[in-house]
């Protein structure tokens, strides 16, 4: 099949590879996108694949705490363009929308749309939304929302005025304020690093064996392997496994914030300890506005004429 230049340019912005390589992938894959990622990890010509780096889409991630930190929700709402995310009134739609996710006893999304506004009594969540796009003139979308109820203690962390959103769950005695500013700290990790379990005991067999195939295609593609015994490179891939779970797994990421280089995990520790207290880190929640969405291209100018015309 003939490989268009939107296909190699998709590619080579979800994997930081070469044109010629991206070009190259999908004439090999028959132009799958996803077996053409896997292809260029098998020879060394990207990292590892992340869909999410098609981030594209505008609107706002919004958190609401319970103040006894027992129950909170995080919600992502998009719009079609930054101009209307930036949107006062918008913005306080979805601070009501995270608020109406704190009450919620929806599972999914159906649920939550049919469920009625508390905000204002009368309609549903979902004859809100049509409302506020009217109001303001642009498609808009409640596109996911997660609830957390907890005994231990829940934190929350907003990023570039929400553009990432994190939620953290720990079963702590304790809700010092020294403890409350640590789980925050490890929020802002998250938002940061953007890890994708808490520890290495959360990883299944099925990713680490996956890792392990790419791992294994990438050190017998690589020519300074090629008089080494199977022995070795095994050790080879198992060496670097554990260093890529360093990198996806929270409690064992450096703390970016610590200057002894200690991870996450002894950081928490330690002011556990400071603080004659138990902390455990039980989960996350982390939205990133856009995650997976395309985006049409369009400059902010156009953006506000686009609105003018409105």
């Amino acid at each position: 099949m003939a490989i268009t230049a939107k296909q190699v340019k998709e590619l080579r912005e979800m994997t930081g590879a070469g044109m010629m390589d991206c070009k190259k992938a999908l004439g090999n894959t028959d132009g799958d996108m996803d077996k053409a990622v896997e292809w260029l990890r098998e020879n060394g010509l990207a990292k590892a694949a992340k869909k999410s780096g098609r981030i594209a889409a505008e609107g706002m991630v919004a958190v609401d705490v319970a103040e006894d930190g027992k129950t909170a929700s995080i919600v992502e709402v998009n719009s079609e363009t930054d101009f209307v995310a930036k949107n006062e009134k918008f913005q306080n739609y979805v601070r009501e929308v995270a608020a109406q996710a704190k009450a919620t006893s929806a599972s999914d999304i159906e649920s939550f749309l049919a469920e009625e506004w508390i905000a204002e009594p009368g309609q549903t969540v979902d004859e809100k939304l049509k409302a506020m796009i009217a109001v303001i003139g642009e498609n808009m979308n409640i596109r996911r929302f997660e609830k957390i109820t907890t005994d231990g203690l829940l934190v929350s962390y907003i990023h570039a005025g929400g553009k990432i959103g994190v939620l953290v769950e720990a079963a702590t005695d304790s809700n010092s304020d020294a403890v409350k500013e640590c789980l925050v700290n490890v929020a802002m990790q998250i938002a940061a690093l953007n890890p994708k379990y808490v520890s290495s005991d959360d990883v299944d067999e099925e990713y680490k064996e996956h890792e392990k195939g790419v791992l294994l295609a990438q050190a017998k593609n690589d020519p300074k392997n090629a008089n080494k015994p199977d022995n070795i490179i095994e050790k080879m891939i198992i060496g670097r496994l554990n260093k890529e779970l360093k990198e996806v797994c929270l409690l064992e990421q450096e703390y970016v914030k610590a200057e002894n280089k200690e991870n996450v995990k002894t950081y928490i520790q330690n002011v556990a300890k400071a603080e004659g207290c138990s902390i455990e880190l039980k989960r996350f929640v982390r939205f990133e506005t856009g995650e997976g969405l395309e985006k049409k291209e369009e400059d902010f100018a156009a953006e506000v004429a686009a609105q003018m015309g409105n």
